[in-house]
C-alpha cells in the first residue's frame, strides 16, 4: 500500500499524536483503526435505522408472535410453553 500525506493543523496533529501514545499506538496505527470503527459505526447507524423501519410496520410484531409461538415475550428463554 503507497503511503500518503494528510495535511492537518500542528494542534489536531498534535491531538492525534497524544491519543495514540496513551493507547501504545503509532498515529498510523490509531489513524487506521479510528478509520475502521467509524466506517462500523456507519455501517450500525444503516442496520439500525432499517431496523426501526421494518419493526414500525403495522402488525409486523403479531406475525412475528404467531410464526414463533415459543418466542413470545414472557416465555423463558429456551423453553417451549
Amino acid at each position: 500500500m503507497a503511503d500518503t500525506t494528510v495535511k492537518v493543523d500542528s494542534q489536531t496533529r498534535d491531538r492525534f499524536a497524544a491519543v495514540a501514545a496513551a493507547r501504545g499506538q503509532s498515529v498510523r496505527a490509531y489513524l487506521a483503526e479510528l478509520a475502521i470503527e467509524e466506517e462500523n459505526q456507519i455501517a450500525l447507524s444503516r442496520a439500525t435505522a432499517a431496523f426501526r423501519e421494518i419493526i414500525a410496520r403495522p402488525g409486523l410484531a403479531d406475525a412475528f408472535d404467531a410464526a414463533f409461538p415459543d418466542d413470545a415475550p414472557g416465555q423463558p428463554a429456551g423453553r417451549a410453553a
